[in-house]
Order: C-alpha cells, then structure tokens, then sequence
C-alpha cells in the first residue's frame, strides 16, 4: 500500500465512515468520520496558530484517543508530528524538544508540569498547550500531504550519548502499517489491544497504522496493567494484541487466575528477542499463539514476522521478511551465504530518510543502495527464517571468542523463577571481558547467586556462563521494555559479590 497517512485516513472516512476505530479503555468509540474530523480541525487550528506544513509540532501525552488524534491530526495537517517519550527524564525530554525545533507541545493535564520543567531547561521556545475538546472542532485543514514529505520524528532511546532522531515519510508510516496487516492477515474485524506507548515505534505503526491500514479498531488505555490486561481484552473484544517480551514475562508470571478469551486470534511479540522458554510456557498457559516478529524504529517497526498458525513458527526466530527485503551482510555489506552470520541489513518502502541534522549518522546507517544497517546480528536458513544472534555494540569478547549474550538470557529464563534476565560484558584482566548477568525473580523465590550459575553451566558450558549474577528488583528498561544491558552493567560496576550460599 503507498500513499499518505492522511490520504488513508479520508479513505477510510469516506469508505466506512460509520466503523469504530479508536477505542478508549472504557469502551467509548470514535468513529473514522469522527477521528477524520477531529484530526482536521486539529490540523486547522495548527495552521491558524501560523504553524506551516513541515513544522514540528510535538505530543507528550499517555495512551488514549486523545494522544492518537494529536497524531493524526498532525499527519493529516502535514506537519512533522514529533513524540516525546515520557520516560526520557528531563534532560533528554528538554534536548528532544530543542533539536526538533518543536513549535508547539501538545499535553494532558498529568503531563503539563514535566514539560514546562523540561522546558525551563531547554532553548526550545514550544509553546505548551494542554489539549481540550475545542481543539478538535471542526475547521477548514490545509491542503493534503504528499506521501513523500516527512511525517514523524521519533528519537531512539539509546543507552549512551544524546538520542537520534529518526525521520520517517507519511509513506513509511503507511509501509509500517501495511507490514503487520499483511502478516497478520488483518482485517476490518480485527481490534487490537495497544498496551504500548504512542511515543514507541511498535505502539504507533503496528497497533495504530495497522488497523488504519486494514480498516480495523484498537483499544488504546492509558499503560500497561497486568491485572487489567485480559480483563480489557475480554470486555472491548480485541482479536489480537501486541506487546515486549518483558511484558509477557508479567503476564506469564502474574497468579490471576484466567479464563480462556473468545475471539482471541494471536498475540505478537517484538522489539526484543523472546526466550523459546518463556514463549512455549506462555501458550502452554493461556492457549494463545505468539507470534515473534522484529521491527525497528528507523524501519517503522516490523521487518520479520513469524506466520500465523497453521504456518510454520520457528521458536527462537522472529521469522521472515514481510514486506520488505532482509539480508545478511558481511562487513563490507555483501551478502553472506545462508546460515552464515553477519548483520542484518533491511530494505524496504518503511526503512527511514535519515537521522535528523545527523549526516554522518545517516551515511553509516544507510548504504548507497538503500539497506539500513540494523548493527543486529543473524543467520538466515534456507527457508528465510532470521535467528538474531546478537548485537554488534553488545556482543561480549571473553578470550578472543565472541560469546551472544542472548544465549546466557536463554539459559537463564529456563529457570521459571526468573521473570527478567540480560547478560553484559565487564572489564577482565585475564580474558579482556568477562561475562556478568542480572535477573529479576518471581515473588518469593529461594533462587540464589551460585544456583543460577550452576543452572547456566550446566544449560551452556563453563566458558560461557557467568562469572556473577546479580538479583535485582527491576532491570533497567527502554521506553519499549527492552532490557538495557549498557545501562545495567553501568549500575552493577563495584557491586560487591554475593555471599556464598
């Protein structure tokens, strides 16, 4: 599918004017007429402010119809719509807004008081307005976008440095819309569950572009609840829902019982690798299919999905490319034979125009013929299931062999105590790195230090389990839910080993 997002969504009005397409969590519907409505007038009044097609006008708001019509309405007004993830902290929310020469910020009443705080930090010059009803009466829109003009600025929440912003086209956008709907065989029956934030790639394109793409519905609460969560999904009718492995990692381990959910096709897992164990126990316990996938914010999330049952899932693998092509490069970006490893590279109508006054960035991302470089690293069999195997920055070095951390979370998450696991590389005299891990357990788990090490040599070997594990309340989380492992070895350096038990 090509075209704008604004295009899409008057195709929609027009089509079924009458069908629901944003849901809040309580049930109340907009219409596509009344969403189509709403994000004109939102797109009238930015330019009555003076606002000019290719601005960037930002939006810091939790989850809800509301956050989702300042999206439109931006796109439908052919502005640079801008999100601000909430999580950020001050310092990077109040560098976000000034590099993205943001004009105006769109707020709720919980999230005003951050804003402004960042904004007294900032040289940014936004003016906050806190959205209202009025906002969205009708008005007369400026002139529709072209496919090809930028449509959203989403900065990646990297582990060091200042983030990049990341600039996806209106027909991006509706590529990372398409990508699911085509994997997923979405139709306009179909409604999602949106548990993720708006101001994550996966959150936006996949349950947000997906249903607008295939005429669908989504239920949009404000965050993510454990307990709310198939209660939720049972009350509004939702077919399918995507989420992070940690999340389902809660879910899996939350003692709530649970009832069998009518109508419930799948459930999809992304922006992180899923542990095989932690799949296979979460189906064996709910009776519902996941589907691993891979998606990237510079892709406008998905570049692999599984297929739905009765196609072939591979467990471990987030599946084939979907709607775009996928190879695997060796370092001078050729491709390698298959099941050789090297970087996944992505080509495709979704794949980003570049990172915002970042040329240099943008050359080592993107090759001259267009693959970005993803600095993922894989194999691909024969079939063309992807299996990633690591991250080129995060890969651990011990004696001159390379060791994936994802191998160590694996042997870790066969433990069903263990809810959270990522393993990182610390400095080491002898080998040049050495291998450290952290875990959160379930509840009142007896689980100790030398007991998950044992567990890991036993699953893969003494070389390559680790030399600590370090129990820990929470580990340090991306906007997405993805572990950062840079970040947790930052927060357990000097941690003084556990006593023997």
């Amino acid at each position: 599918m090509t075209g704008s997002v604004a295009a899409l969504l008057d195709r929609r009005a027009a089509e079924t004017p009458d069908a629901p397409f944003l849901l809040d969590a309580d049930g109340a519907a907009l219409t596509y007429a009344e969403t189509d409505a709403r994000a004109r007038g939102l797109a009238g009044w930015l330019a009555a402010q003076g606002i000019a097609p290719g601005d960037s006008v930002a939006w810091a708001m939790p989850n809800g119809p509301q956050s989702a019509l300042c999206l439109l309405g931006c796109l439908r007004g052919g502005y640079l719509a801008t999100a601000i993830n909430l999580a950020a902290g001050r310092d990077i929310i109040a560098y976000v807004l000034d590099h993205s020469d943001a004009r105006i910020v769109f707020v709720s009443e919980t999230t005003e008081a951050p804003i402004r705080e960042a904004l007294a930090r900032s040289p940014s010059t936004a003016r906050v307005v806190r959205v209202t009803p009025d906002l969205f009466a009708p008005r007369e829109a400026p002139a529709m976008p072209e496919a090809g003009v930028d449509g959203l600025l989403m900065y990646t929440s990297g582990t060091t440095g200042r983030p990049k912003g990341v600039v996806l086209t209106q027909a991006s956008l509706v590529a990372g819309g398409a990508n699911p709907a085509e994997a997923h065989a979405l139709t306009p029956a179909d409604r999602a569950l949106c548990v993720l934030p708006l101001y994550h790639i996966n959150g936006l394109c996949v349950t947000i572009m997906g249903p607008l793409v295939s005429g669908g519905s989504v239920v949009l609460p404000p965050k993510f609840s454990t307990p709310r969560f198939w209660p939720t999904i049972r009350a509004r009718g939702c077919t399918w829902f995507s989420v992070v492995p940690t999340q389902i990692s809660y879910l899996l381990h939350d003692e709530t019982p649970f009832e069998t959910v009518p109508g419930l096709r799948f459930g999809r897992s992304a922006s992180a690798p899923l542990s095989p164990d932690v799949q296979t126990a979460f189906e064996g316990r709910f009776g519902v299919p996941v589907i691993e996938t891979m998606g990237l914010t510079e892709t406008a999330a998905q570049i692999l999905s599984n297929p739905l049952p009765p196609g072939i899932r591979r467990i471990g693998s987030p599946g084939v490319a979907v709607g775009n092509e996928v190879m695997i490069a060796d370092a001078a970006q050729a491709e390698v034979p298959r099941g050789t490893e090297g970087e996944v590279l992505v080509r495709g109508a979704n794949v980003m125009r570049g990172y915002r006054d970042n040329p240099d960035a943008t050359r080592e991302a993107l090759t001259p013929d267009g693959w970005l470089r993803t600095g993922d690293l894989g194999r691909m069999d024969a079939e063309g299931y992807v299996t990633i195997t690591g991250r080129l920055k995060e890969l651990i070095i011990k004696g001159g062999e390379n060791v994936a951390p994802r191998e160590v979370d694996e042997a870790l998450y066969t433990h069903p105590d263990v809810v959270e696991a990522a393993a990182f590389a610390c400095p080491c005299d002898r080998y040049g790195q050495r291998i450290e891990a952290g875990v959160m357990l379930s509840p009142g788990s007896a689980m100790t230090e030398r007991a998950l090490i044992a567990l890991c040599v036993e699953r893969i070997g003494p070389f390559k389990a680790p030399d600590r594990v370090h129990i820990l309340p929470e580990l340090p989380k991306g906007p997405s839910g993805k572990i950062q492992r840079l970040r947790l070895a930052e927060a357990v350096a000097g941690r003084a080993p556990a006593a023997a038990t």
